[in-house]
């Protein structure tokens, strides 16, 4: 019995020594984990990139990890993924991901999106429920074609706007279209811009080097290039190579859609091209927003037409657009009302397209095209049996954007309808929409993570540098059950609000009062000359004073009714803005 107390306190004893050696080791651990993570962080500024260093070794591993997933870059749509179809579909689907910027540097943000083709993957930054432990959320898109940082312009166009070239340029009354979507500062202007300029040039080359097999066909002999460049801003189109004169949409008997009013200037050379192209971007509306110091804030739309050069007869159409920047309505909260018009219209615009290229590429018999005016001007390219289109989502790469980058996506993979496919394992594999916990089980989550807790062996006080994180797929698992993951708001979520509804009423409800005003003014104008004349001739010799009271009269009469017209059309509009100041609180 003596002996069984003389033991237990060296037991007691030797159990203390060791839990302060353990103590001790994880404190040297930990020591030497943050003089190792000063040196990262160190590596990853003198490599530009000075963000978080938890998340960017997180992404770093898991790009090890996955560097042997990429495939090469293959021609034709299916082609480019494998288990495709094979058949040659009427749209070709690609991202483009941007290098850091040095606005985000200065931000501390770090690269969020890995594309390994045919594939982009966003990692989202997050924090366990206790404030500290790190880990990625990964959503992963699969396209015809994924370029990353390094990827060339040279590369974007060999895949997406050179196949079209060569498509129209065989004349016969095709389409093509080219579309540049992202958001705002994503690089879509960057990325049209360098496609532009190779289209100069591969446009006249293939019109040299083609055969002429029969008068649809395009060649240099029969054939000549007209440019018309116009912008679709806040519901108005503007001509931006002449005075940004405003134009008008007409549908005539058989119904095509023609804008009346659009200049057309021919170009003889590749220099020409470029010439017009330049002149037209100098004159196409941007301003600062929240989300970038200059965006484009309208739909930029370069027409080249393949023009008979006898009969001026259209042989054949390539649409090159550069679509206004993309904003969640977060981004649009302190803006004016100019801006959040403007960002509604585009919004609205952008969702009306996706449903247009998504009615083209499934065969649908309805093409709903007048939902906006973006679609209606591109009419002949969702409803032509020969129309061809690529569109080319932009991405910005940093952390800060992840919300606006998996909205990008989601709008891309929808037009395609694909999803991802065996490039990654199933616990690695994530569908971007989530269902939601329920708060019941979400409580019962966190009281097992509160028990497991008080288990826990003592952590060092040391823990509050978050030097701790972790990257395992249980991990993952686990916060996904505690935590409610809300989706980032987006374009098309539900379709046209009651705030967009509004603004689309303002937009046509401004265009009517312009143009009585404007008519009025210019009315206003021929009685004032009238009525010099009278002032005239009532000072004259044989004056007939009844006819200029009468005509007088008259004149007043119709100035009145004018005026009353336009305070008619004035009412209303003054009524909108009213409503939509009250709408841009709620939305």
């Amino acid at each position: 019995m003596g002996r069984k107390s003389l033991m237990a306190p060296d037991q007691t004893r030797l159990r203390i020594e060791a839990m302060e050696e353990q103590r001790s080791l994880r404190r040297t651990q930990m020591k030497q984990a943050r003089v190792d993570r000063a040196a990262e962080e160190q590596r990853n500024i003198s490599a530009g990139n000075p963000g978080d260093v938890d998340f960017i070794g997180l992404v770093r591993r898991w790009r090890e990890e996955h560097a042997g997933m990429a495939r090469p870059h293959r021609h034709g749509t299916a082609a480019a993924v494998d288990g495709g179809s094979g058949k040659n579909d009427n749209i070709c689907v690609c991202i483009r991901k941007r290098p850091l910027n040095e606005k985000e540097r200065k931000k501390k943000e770090h690269d969020a999106v890995t594309v390994l083709h045919p594939t982009a993957t966003v990692h989202s930054a997050k924090l366990r429920v206790d404030g500290i432990h790190k880990y990625l959320d990964h959503n992963s898109f699969r396209f015809d074609h994924s370029f990353d940082e390094d990827s060339s312009t040279e590369q974007v166009y060999q895949y997406t706007a050179q196949p079209l070239v060569s498509y129209v340029c065989g004349g016969r009354g095709v389409r093509a279209t080219v579309f540049a979507y992202g958001q705002t500062g994503s690089g879509k202007t960057h990325t049209m811009s360098g496609i532009q300029k190779m289209v100069a040039e591969d446009i006249f080359s293939t019109l040299e080097d083609n055969v002429l097999e029969d008068d649809s066909c395009c060649s240099c002999d029969n054939t000549t290039i007209s440019i018309a460049i116009f912008e679709i801003y806040g519901g108005r189109i503007q001509d931006l190579l002449n005075k940004r004169n405003r134009l008008k949409v007409l549908e005539d008997g058989r119904g095509e859609v023609v804008i009346s009013g659009l200049e057309e200037f021919e170009a003889s050379t590749p220099e020409d091209f470029l010439a017009l192209i330049e002149a037209g971007q100098n004159n196409r509306t941007t301003h600062a927003t929240e989300a970038n110091d200059e965006s484009s804030r309208s739909h930029s739309i370069c027409q080249v037409l393949f023009r008979d050069s006898t009969s001026r007869r259209l042989k054949a159409k390539l649409s090159l657009v550069d679509l206004a920047g993309s904003e969640r309505g977060s981004d649009t909260k302190s803006h004016n009302r100019q801006r959040r018009t403007e960002s509604s219209d585009i919004n609205t615009s952008l969702l009306a397209l996706k449903e247009c290229i998504r009615a083209i590429d499934g065969d649908s018999r309805h093409v709903p095209y007048r939902q906006s005016k973006l679609t209606l001007i591109l009419k002949d390219s969702f409803t032509s049996n020969y129309a061809r289109t690529a569109m080319i989502a932009t991405l910005a790469p940093g952390s800060l954007s992840t919300d606006h980058t998996v909205n990008t996506l989601r709008y891309a993979d929808r037009i395609k309808e694909k999803k991802i496919g065996d490039s990654f394992t199933p616990s690695q594999r994530r569908s971007p929409v989530r269902q939601a916990k329920s708060p019941v089980r979400k409580e019962i989550a966190e009281e097992k993570v509160h028990v497991k807790e008080q288990h826990d062996d003592e952590i060092d006080e040391n823990i509050s540098d978050n030097i701790l994180y972790e990257d395992d797929n249980n991990a993952e698992e686990e916060i996904q059950e505690l935590t409610k993951l809300e989706e980032p708001d987006d374009v098309e979520a539900s379709g046209p609000t009651e705030f967009d509804q509004v603004v689309q009423q303002l937009f046509d409800e401004e265009e009517q009062l312009l143009s009585l005003h404007m008519q009025s003014i210019q009315q206003n104008a021929e009685y004032i000359t009238e009525e010099n004349n009278l002032l005239e001739s009532v000072q004259g010799e044989n004056v007939d004073v009844d006819a200029y009271a009468l005509r007088l009269a008259e004149i007043l009469q119709h100035k009145t009714e004018m005026i009353q017209a336009v305070r008619g059309r004035l009412e209303p509009f003054r009524e909108l803005l009213r409503k939509e100041e009250e709408l841009s609180k709620k939305y």
